[in-house]
Protein backbone atom coordinates (compact mmCIF):
# COMPACT_ATOMS: atom_id res chain seq x y z
CA UNK A 1 0.00 0.00 0.00
CA UNK A 2 0.90 3.71 -0.52
CA UNK A 3 2.34 6.39 1.62
CA UNK A 4 -1.04 8.03 1.05
CA UNK A 5 -2.71 4.58 1.67
CA UNK A 6 -1.22 3.78 4.86
CA UNK A 7 -1.93 7.56 6.03
CA UNK A 8 -5.67 7.14 5.39
CA UNK A 9 -5.61 3.83 7.22
CA UNK A 10 -3.81 5.75 10.40
CA UNK A 11 -6.87 8.35 9.75
CA UNK A 12 -9.49 5.85 9.62
CA UNK A 13 -8.25 4.11 12.46
CA UNK A 14 -8.26 7.44 14.84
CA UNK A 15 -11.00 8.16 14.53
CA UNK A 16 -12.65 5.00 15.27
CA UNK A 17 -10.35 4.91 18.57
CA UNK A 18 -12.38 8.96 19.05
CA UNK A 19 -15.55 7.50 18.42
CA UNK A 20 -15.77 9.52 15.63
CA UNK A 21 -18.45 9.07 12.27
CA UNK A 22 -16.64 7.65 10.03
CA UNK A 23 -17.35 9.39 6.03
CA UNK A 24 -18.04 7.29 2.66
CA UNK A 25 -14.24 8.00 1.73
CA UNK A 26 -13.30 5.70 4.65
CA UNK A 27 -15.61 2.77 3.85
CA UNK A 28 -14.07 2.62 0.92
CA UNK A 29 -10.59 2.94 2.09
CA UNK A 30 -11.83 -0.02 4.69
CA UNK A 31 -12.82 -1.98 1.89
CA UNK A 32 -9.34 -1.95 0.35
CA UNK A 33 -7.80 -3.35 3.39
CA UNK A 34 -6.38 -6.85 3.64
CA UNK A 35 -5.08 -6.74 6.92
CA UNK A 36 -7.57 -8.74 8.31
CA UNK A 37 -6.57 -8.63 11.69
CA UNK A 38 -5.95 -4.90 12.02
CA UNK A 39 -9.97 -4.57 10.68
CA UNK A 40 -10.85 -6.92 13.24
CA UNK A 41 -9.17 -5.14 16.23
CA UNK A 42 -11.09 -1.42 15.08
CA UNK A 43 -14.34 -3.24 14.81
CA UNK A 44 -13.84 -5.50 18.05
CA UNK A 45 -12.71 -1.98 19.90
CA UNK A 46 -16.27 -0.65 18.66
CA UNK A 47 -18.16 -3.83 19.62
CA UNK A 48 -16.97 -3.74 23.28
CA UNK A 49 -17.44 -0.35 23.49
CA UNK A 50 -20.82 -0.85 22.82
CA UNK A 51 -21.40 -4.31 24.22
CA UNK A 52 -18.97 -4.86 27.02
CA UNK A 53 -20.46 -7.36 29.48
CA UNK A 54 -18.52 -10.13 26.61
CA UNK A 55 -21.82 -11.52 26.03
CA UNK A 56 -23.15 -13.18 22.60
CA UNK A 57 -26.56 -13.48 22.19
CA UNK A 58 -28.91 -15.54 20.33
CA UNK A 59 -33.13 -16.27 19.98
CA UNK A 60 -34.80 -19.75 19.95
CA UNK A 61 -36.24 -19.24 16.89
CA UNK A 62 -37.84 -20.87 13.75
CA UNK A 63 -38.46 -19.86 10.07
CA UNK A 64 -41.42 -20.54 8.55
CA UNK A 65 -41.53 -19.90 4.54
CA UNK A 66 -45.28 -19.86 4.19
CA UNK A 67 -45.50 -20.07 0.31
CA UNK A 68 -42.94 -20.43 -2.30
CA UNK A 69 -45.47 -18.53 -5.01
CA UNK A 70 -44.21 -15.47 -6.20
CA UNK A 71 -44.12 -13.66 -9.58
CA UNK A 72 -41.02 -11.71 -8.89
CA UNK A 73 -38.41 -13.87 -10.58
CA UNK A 74 -35.43 -12.32 -9.18
CA UNK A 75 -32.52 -13.51 -10.62
CA UNK A 76 -30.60 -14.42 -7.61
CA UNK A 77 -33.56 -16.61 -6.03
CA UNK A 78 -33.66 -20.29 -6.57
CA UNK A 79 -36.71 -20.49 -4.13
CA UNK A 80 -39.83 -19.23 -5.82
CA UNK A 81 -42.37 -20.94 -7.89
CA UNK A 82 -44.78 -18.85 -10.55
CA UNK A 83 -48.00 -18.74 -9.86
CA UNK A 84 -49.54 -21.63 -10.98
CA UNK A 85 -46.31 -24.05 -11.00
CA UNK A 86 -46.97 -27.83 -9.98
CA UNK A 87 -44.22 -26.97 -7.06
CA UNK A 88 -46.06 -24.08 -5.70
CA UNK A 89 -47.62 -24.80 -2.08
CA UNK A 90 -49.27 -22.19 0.56
CA UNK A 91 -48.80 -24.06 4.09
CA UNK A 92 -52.18 -24.79 5.82
CA UNK A 93 -52.79 -23.26 8.83
CA UNK A 94 -52.81 -26.86 10.63
CA UNK A 95 -48.58 -26.98 9.26
CA UNK A 96 -47.78 -23.70 10.53
CA UNK A 97 -49.17 -24.75 13.92
CA UNK A 98 -47.09 -28.20 13.82
CA UNK A 99 -44.41 -26.14 13.03
CA UNK A 100 -44.64 -23.31 16.00
CA UNK A 101 -45.62 -26.17 18.24
CA UNK A 102 -42.09 -28.37 17.68
CA UNK A 103 -40.26 -24.28 18.16
CA UNK A 104 -42.35 -24.35 21.62
CA UNK A 105 -41.66 -27.51 22.49
CA UNK A 106 -37.70 -26.67 22.35
CA UNK A 107 -38.36 -23.18 24.97
CA UNK A 108 -38.34 -21.28 20.93
CA UNK A 109 -40.12 -17.43 21.23
CA UNK A 110 -39.62 -16.27 17.57
CA UNK A 111 -41.48 -17.61 14.23
CA UNK A 112 -39.69 -15.63 11.63
CA UNK A 113 -43.10 -15.83 8.95
CA UNK A 114 -41.63 -14.95 4.84
CA UNK A 115 -42.48 -16.01 1.90
CA UNK A 116 -43.21 -15.06 -1.69
CA UNK A 117 -45.07 -12.30 -3.26
CA UNK A 118 -48.20 -14.35 -3.84
CA UNK A 119 -51.38 -12.71 -5.79
CA UNK A 120 -53.66 -15.23 -4.20
CA UNK A 121 -53.10 -13.84 -0.42
CA UNK A 122 -54.13 -10.67 0.44
CA UNK A 123 -54.47 -9.24 4.12
CA UNK A 124 -57.33 -11.13 5.65
CA UNK A 125 -55.02 -14.24 5.01
CA UNK A 126 -51.86 -13.07 6.95
CA UNK A 127 -54.61 -11.28 9.76
CA UNK A 128 -56.32 -14.74 10.06
CA UNK A 129 -52.90 -16.36 10.58
CA UNK A 130 -51.51 -13.61 12.65
CA UNK A 131 -54.49 -14.09 15.06
CA UNK A 132 -54.80 -18.31 14.60
CA UNK A 133 -50.79 -17.82 16.18
CA UNK A 134 -51.19 -15.61 18.59
CA UNK A 135 -54.30 -17.56 20.18
CA UNK A 136 -52.80 -20.24 20.53
CA UNK A 137 -48.68 -19.90 20.73
CA UNK A 138 -46.60 -17.27 23.33
CA UNK A 139 -44.66 -16.48 20.29
CA UNK A 140 -43.51 -13.46 18.83
CA UNK A 141 -44.32 -12.74 15.29
CA UNK A 142 -40.80 -11.37 13.04
CA UNK A 143 -42.78 -11.50 9.47
CA UNK A 144 -43.32 -9.83 6.23
CA UNK A 145 -40.03 -8.12 4.72
CA UNK A 146 -41.18 -4.93 3.00
CA UNK A 147 -41.32 -6.50 -1.17
CA UNK A 148 -44.03 -8.83 0.44
CA UNK A 149 -45.68 -5.75 2.53
CA UNK A 150 -45.44 -3.36 -0.36
CA UNK A 151 -47.25 -5.92 -2.29
CA UNK A 152 -50.03 -6.64 0.30
CA UNK A 153 -50.59 -3.28 0.53
CA UNK A 154 -51.22 -2.97 -3.65
CA UNK A 155 -53.12 -6.02 -3.90
CA UNK A 156 -55.55 -5.35 -0.84
CA UNK A 157 -56.06 -1.50 -2.01
CA UNK A 158 -54.73 -0.13 1.49
CA UNK A 159 -52.64 2.07 2.23
CA UNK A 160 -49.17 1.13 3.30
CA UNK A 161 -49.49 2.39 7.03
CA UNK A 162 -52.73 0.77 7.27
CA UNK A 163 -51.50 -2.46 6.13
CA UNK A 164 -49.25 -2.46 8.79
CA UNK A 165 -51.52 -0.99 11.25
CA UNK A 166 -54.24 -3.37 11.14
CA UNK A 167 -51.26 -6.58 10.89
CA UNK A 168 -50.00 -5.18 13.99
CA UNK A 169 -52.93 -5.26 15.38
CA UNK A 170 -53.40 -9.18 15.05
CA UNK A 171 -50.47 -9.74 16.01
CA UNK A 172 -47.00 -8.61 13.87
CA UNK A 173 -44.38 -7.97 16.43
CA UNK A 174 -41.71 -6.58 14.06
CA UNK A 175 -40.38 -7.33 10.78
CA UNK A 176 -37.67 -8.75 8.79
CA UNK A 177 -34.86 -6.72 6.63
CA UNK A 178 -35.83 -9.07 4.00
CA UNK A 179 -35.29 -7.96 0.39
CA UNK A 180 -32.84 -4.91 1.18
CA UNK A 181 -30.22 -6.99 -1.15
CA UNK A 182 -28.12 -3.66 -1.79
CA UNK A 183 -30.24 -0.28 -1.69
CA UNK A 184 -28.94 1.13 -4.92
CA UNK A 185 -31.42 1.12 -7.88
CA UNK A 186 -28.81 0.59 -10.02
CA UNK A 187 -27.84 -2.93 -8.79
CA UNK A 188 -31.71 -3.53 -8.41
CA UNK A 189 -32.81 -3.13 -11.77
CA UNK A 190 -29.72 -5.80 -12.67
CA UNK A 191 -30.95 -8.59 -10.13
CA UNK A 192 -34.48 -8.24 -9.17
CA UNK A 193 -36.22 -5.24 -12.08
CA UNK A 194 -39.67 -6.04 -10.16
CA UNK A 195 -38.77 -5.69 -7.14
CA UNK A 196 -39.38 -2.72 -4.99
CA UNK A 197 -37.05 0.77 -5.35
CA UNK A 198 -34.89 1.81 -2.93
CA UNK A 199 -36.86 4.82 -1.97
CA UNK A 200 -40.20 2.26 -1.23
CA UNK A 201 -37.91 -0.26 0.55
CA UNK A 202 -36.40 2.60 2.65
CA UNK A 203 -40.01 4.19 3.12
CA UNK A 204 -41.91 0.83 3.90
CA UNK A 205 -39.13 0.32 7.09
CA UNK A 206 -40.20 4.10 7.84
CA UNK A 207 -43.67 3.63 8.07
CA UNK A 208 -43.62 0.74 10.45
CA UNK A 209 -40.75 2.15 12.61
CA UNK A 210 -43.10 5.72 12.95
CA UNK A 211 -46.25 2.90 13.57
CA UNK A 212 -44.08 1.27 16.36
CA UNK A 213 -43.08 -1.72 15.01
CA UNK A 214 -39.38 -2.19 14.84
CA UNK A 215 -37.39 -4.30 12.19
CA UNK A 216 -34.15 -5.42 11.25
CA UNK A 217 -31.72 -4.64 8.45
CA UNK A 218 -30.28 -6.57 6.00
CA UNK A 219 -27.73 -6.73 3.01
CA UNK A 220 -26.80 -9.12 0.14
CA UNK A 221 -23.73 -9.00 -0.93
CA UNK A 222 -21.51 -10.61 -3.56
CA UNK A 223 -24.15 -10.44 -6.68
CA UNK A 224 -23.14 -7.44 -8.84
CA UNK A 225 -22.48 -4.88 -6.22
CA UNK A 226 -19.32 -2.73 -6.00
CA UNK A 227 -17.79 -1.44 -2.90
CA UNK A 228 -18.86 2.07 -3.67
CA UNK A 229 -22.42 0.60 -3.71
CA UNK A 230 -21.93 -1.71 -0.45
CA UNK A 231 -21.32 1.75 1.32
CA UNK A 232 -23.96 3.53 -0.47
CA UNK A 233 -26.34 0.87 1.72
CA UNK A 234 -24.79 1.04 4.83
CA UNK A 235 -25.20 4.59 4.76
CA UNK A 236 -28.39 5.02 3.60
CA UNK A 237 -29.13 2.49 6.33
CA UNK A 238 -27.03 4.56 8.84
CA UNK A 239 -29.29 7.57 7.83
CA UNK A 240 -32.81 6.48 8.62
CA UNK A 241 -31.63 4.64 11.84
CA UNK A 242 -30.48 8.47 12.84
CA UNK A 243 -34.23 8.99 11.45
CA UNK A 244 -36.14 6.88 13.03
CA UNK A 245 -34.19 4.57 15.42
CA UNK A 246 -36.33 1.79 14.98
CA UNK A 247 -33.60 -0.59 13.62
CA UNK A 248 -32.99 -3.74 16.23
CA UNK A 249 -29.68 -4.92 14.45
CA UNK A 250 -28.27 -5.82 11.10
CA UNK A 251 -27.11 -8.77 9.53
CA UNK A 252 -25.67 -9.25 6.09
CA UNK A 253 -25.19 -12.56 4.06
CA UNK A 254 -23.35 -13.13 0.68
CA UNK A 255 -24.99 -14.52 -2.26
CA UNK A 256 -25.58 -18.38 -2.62
CA UNK A 257 -25.83 -18.74 -6.46
CA UNK A 258 -25.97 -22.13 -6.99
CA UNK A 259 -29.57 -22.74 -9.08
CA UNK A 260 -30.06 -19.40 -9.60
CA UNK A 261 -30.45 -17.47 -13.20
CA UNK A 262 -28.10 -14.98 -11.91
CA UNK A 263 -24.91 -17.53 -11.00
CA UNK A 264 -21.63 -16.69 -10.55
CA UNK A 265 -19.13 -17.15 -7.76
CA UNK A 266 -19.76 -16.97 -3.99
CA UNK A 267 -18.47 -14.43 -1.92
CA UNK A 268 -15.56 -15.76 0.19
CA UNK A 269 -15.53 -15.83 3.95
CA UNK A 270 -12.63 -13.30 3.78
CA UNK A 271 -14.97 -10.77 2.20
CA UNK A 272 -17.80 -12.21 4.43
CA UNK A 273 -15.49 -11.47 7.76
CA UNK A 274 -14.26 -7.75 6.44
CA UNK A 275 -17.74 -6.95 5.06
CA UNK A 276 -19.18 -7.65 8.71
CA UNK A 277 -16.17 -5.29 9.78
CA UNK A 278 -17.03 -2.56 7.81
CA UNK A 279 -20.37 -2.38 8.54
CA UNK A 280 -19.45 -2.27 12.22
CA UNK A 281 -17.51 0.43 11.72
CA UNK A 282 -19.58 2.38 9.64
CA UNK A 283 -23.44 1.41 11.32
CA UNK A 284 -22.39 3.18 14.16
CA UNK A 285 -26.17 3.60 15.48
CA UNK A 286 -26.48 0.00 15.17
CA UNK A 287 -26.23 -1.75 18.34
CA UNK A 288 -26.42 -5.24 17.24
CA UNK A 289 -24.57 -6.81 14.46
CA UNK A 290 -25.58 -10.21 13.80
CA UNK A 291 -23.50 -13.33 12.05
CA UNK A 292 -25.28 -15.58 9.11
CA UNK A 293 -25.14 -18.64 10.24
CA UNK A 294 -27.19 -20.07 7.48
CA UNK A 295 -24.63 -18.87 4.83
CA UNK A 296 -21.75 -19.29 6.45
CA UNK A 297 -21.77 -21.99 9.16
CA UNK A 298 -20.48 -22.58 12.56
CA UNK A 299 -16.81 -22.03 11.63
CA UNK A 300 -16.72 -18.42 10.08
CA UNK A 301 -19.82 -17.29 12.52
CA UNK A 302 -17.29 -18.08 15.30
CA UNK A 303 -14.82 -16.43 13.53
CA UNK A 304 -17.10 -13.06 13.07
CA UNK A 305 -17.49 -12.42 16.61
CA UNK A 306 -13.55 -11.26 16.49
CA UNK A 307 -14.71 -8.85 13.49
CA UNK A 308 -17.62 -6.69 15.45
CA UNK A 309 -20.46 -9.32 15.57
CA UNK A 310 -22.56 -9.67 18.78
CA UNK A 311 -25.04 -12.35 18.00
CA UNK A 312 -25.95 -15.62 16.25
CA UNK A 313 -29.45 -14.70 15.08
CA UNK A 314 -31.95 -17.73 15.72
CA UNK A 315 -31.92 -21.66 15.76
CA UNK A 316 -32.87 -22.85 12.54
CA UNK A 317 -34.77 -25.91 12.45
CA UNK A 318 -35.31 -25.54 8.77
CA UNK A 319 -35.79 -23.10 6.38
CA UNK A 320 -36.18 -22.64 2.29
CA UNK A 321 -35.40 -19.16 0.45
CA UNK A 322 -31.47 -19.29 1.13
CA UNK A 323 -30.57 -23.01 1.41
CA UNK A 324 -32.43 -22.83 -2.41
CA UNK A 325 -29.01 -21.32 -3.30
CA UNK A 326 -27.03 -23.76 -1.83
CA UNK A 327 -26.11 -22.91 2.13
CA UNK A 328 -27.29 -25.86 4.41
CA UNK A 329 -26.08 -25.15 7.53
CA UNK A 330 -28.74 -25.56 10.20
CA UNK A 331 -28.37 -24.25 13.66
CA UNK A 332 -29.22 -26.21 17.22
CA UNK A 333 -29.52 -24.25 19.98
CA UNK A 334 -26.62 -26.32 21.91
CA UNK A 335 -24.36 -25.75 18.62
CA UNK A 336 -25.04 -21.96 19.25
CA UNK A 337 -23.77 -22.07 22.76
CA UNK A 338 -20.86 -24.13 21.89
CA UNK A 339 -19.48 -21.89 19.96
CA UNK A 340 -20.05 -18.80 21.37
CA UNK A 341 -18.33 -20.97 24.68
CA UNK A 342 -15.71 -21.81 22.57
CA UNK A 343 -14.83 -18.24 21.15
CA UNK A 344 -14.79 -17.04 25.22
CA UNK A 345 -17.71 -15.42 25.30
CA UNK A 346 -20.54 -15.76 27.32
CA UNK A 347 -23.96 -17.40 25.44
CA UNK A 348 -27.44 -15.21 26.24
CA UNK A 349 -30.52 -16.16 24.74
CA UNK A 350 -32.73 -12.97 23.94
CA UNK A 351 -36.23 -12.50 22.31
CA UNK A 352 -36.49 -10.63 19.50
CA UNK A 353 -36.04 -7.10 20.54
CA UNK A 354 -33.01 -7.89 21.66
CA UNK A 355 -34.40 -8.15 25.23
CA UNK A 356 -31.87 -10.82 27.63
CA UNK A 357 -34.23 -13.76 28.47
CA UNK A 358 -31.73 -16.15 29.74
Amino acid sequence: MSGNGVQRLKDVEARVMAGERLLAEDGLTLFEVTNLPWLAFLADSVRRRKCPEGQVTYVVGRIINYTNVCWVKCSFCAFYRLPGHQEGYVLSQEEIFQKIQELVNHGGTEVLFQGGLNPALKIDYYEDTFRAIKERFPVHIHGLSPAELIYLAKISHLSLRETLLRLKAAGLGTIPGGGAEILVDEVREHISPLKDTVEEWLDCMRTAHQVGIPSSATMMFGSVETAEQRVEHLLKLRSLQDETKGFTAFVAWNFQPAGTELGGKRASAFDYLRTMAVARLMLDNFDNIQASWLTQGPKVAQIALYYGVNDLGSTIFEERVVSAGGAKFMAAREEIERVIVDAGYIPRVRNTRYEVLV
